[in-house]
Protein backbone atom coordinates (compact mmCIF):
# COMPACT_ATOMS: atom_id res chain seq x y z
CA UNK A 1 0.00 0.00 0.00
CA UNK A 2 1.27 3.45 -0.91
CA UNK A 3 1.71 5.93 1.96
CA UNK A 4 1.43 9.59 0.98
CA UNK A 5 1.83 12.94 2.68
CA UNK A 6 2.04 16.51 1.34
CA UNK A 7 4.75 19.12 1.72
CA UNK A 8 5.05 22.78 0.72
CA UNK A 9 8.53 23.90 -0.35
CA UNK A 10 9.82 26.90 1.64
CA UNK A 11 13.03 28.65 0.62
CA UNK A 12 15.47 28.60 -2.30
CA UNK A 13 17.71 25.62 -1.42
CA UNK A 14 16.32 23.36 -4.17
CA UNK A 15 15.96 25.93 -6.97
CA UNK A 16 15.60 25.71 -9.90
CA UNK A 17 14.11 22.17 -9.72
CA UNK A 18 11.74 23.03 -6.84
CA UNK A 19 10.52 26.49 -6.03
CA UNK A 20 9.31 28.03 -2.80
CA UNK A 21 5.53 27.68 -2.62
CA UNK A 22 5.39 24.45 -4.68
CA UNK A 23 3.27 21.67 -3.17
CA UNK A 24 4.44 18.07 -3.53
CA UNK A 25 3.08 14.64 -2.67
CA UNK A 26 5.64 12.55 -0.83
CA UNK A 27 5.72 8.74 -1.02
CA UNK A 28 6.42 7.68 2.56
CA UNK A 29 7.23 4.06 1.76
CA UNK A 30 9.53 2.52 -0.78
CA UNK A 31 13.14 2.45 -1.79
CA UNK A 32 15.46 5.49 -1.73
CA UNK A 33 18.02 5.84 -4.53
CA UNK A 34 20.72 8.36 -5.41
CA UNK A 35 19.13 11.18 -7.41
CA UNK A 36 15.84 11.03 -5.48
CA UNK A 37 14.55 14.19 -3.84
CA UNK A 38 13.51 13.36 -0.28
CA UNK A 39 11.70 14.83 2.69
CA UNK A 40 13.71 14.34 5.88
CA UNK A 41 14.05 15.49 9.46
CA UNK A 42 17.02 17.83 9.86
CA UNK A 43 19.70 15.87 11.78
CA UNK A 44 20.40 18.74 14.21
CA UNK A 45 16.82 20.06 14.47
CA UNK A 46 14.40 17.09 14.45
CA UNK A 47 11.39 19.44 14.52
CA UNK A 48 12.44 20.86 11.11
CA UNK A 49 11.49 19.06 7.89
CA UNK A 50 13.71 19.73 4.86
CA UNK A 51 13.79 18.65 1.23
CA UNK A 52 17.12 17.62 -0.32
CA UNK A 53 18.52 15.52 -3.17
CA UNK A 54 20.15 12.18 -2.29
CA UNK A 55 23.65 12.06 -3.78
CA UNK A 56 24.92 8.78 -2.38
CA UNK A 57 24.48 6.10 0.22
CA UNK A 58 27.04 6.03 3.03
CA UNK A 59 27.56 3.27 5.62
CA UNK A 60 25.64 5.29 8.25
CA UNK A 61 22.93 6.81 6.05
CA UNK A 62 22.47 9.21 3.14
CA UNK A 63 24.55 12.10 1.83
CA UNK A 64 22.07 14.81 0.76
CA UNK A 65 22.53 18.22 -0.81
CA UNK A 66 20.35 21.05 -2.00
CA UNK A 67 20.45 21.90 -5.70
CA UNK A 68 21.22 25.55 -4.87
CA UNK A 69 24.47 25.18 -2.90
CA UNK A 70 24.64 28.87 -1.99
CA UNK A 71 21.36 28.65 -0.04
CA UNK A 72 21.38 25.06 1.20
CA UNK A 73 21.92 23.67 4.70
CA UNK A 74 22.77 20.07 3.87
CA UNK A 75 25.27 17.23 4.36
CA UNK A 76 28.13 19.59 3.54
CA UNK A 77 27.35 21.17 6.93
CA UNK A 78 25.68 18.47 9.03
CA UNK A 79 27.12 15.29 7.52
CA UNK A 80 25.37 12.02 6.73
CA UNK A 81 21.64 11.77 7.45
CA UNK A 82 20.66 8.59 9.32
CA UNK A 83 18.25 6.41 7.34
CA UNK A 84 15.52 6.73 9.97
CA UNK A 85 15.41 10.53 9.42
CA UNK A 86 14.25 10.13 5.79
CA UNK A 87 10.46 10.34 5.56
CA UNK A 88 10.07 9.64 1.85
CA UNK A 89 10.60 10.63 -1.79
CA UNK A 90 8.93 13.51 -3.54
CA UNK A 91 6.59 12.00 -6.08
CA UNK A 92 4.34 14.58 -7.74
CA UNK A 93 3.97 18.36 -7.79
CA UNK A 94 0.39 19.63 -7.60
CA UNK A 95 -1.58 22.84 -7.37
CA UNK A 96 -3.35 23.39 -4.12
CA UNK A 97 -6.93 24.63 -4.55
CA UNK A 98 -7.90 28.14 -3.46
CA UNK A 99 -10.54 28.40 -0.74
Amino acid sequence: MLGLTAVCIAGPSMEPALRSGDWWLVRTVGRIRPGDVVLLRHPNRPDLLVVKRVLREEPDGWWVEGDNAEWSDDSRGFGVVPRDRVIGCLLLRYRRGQT
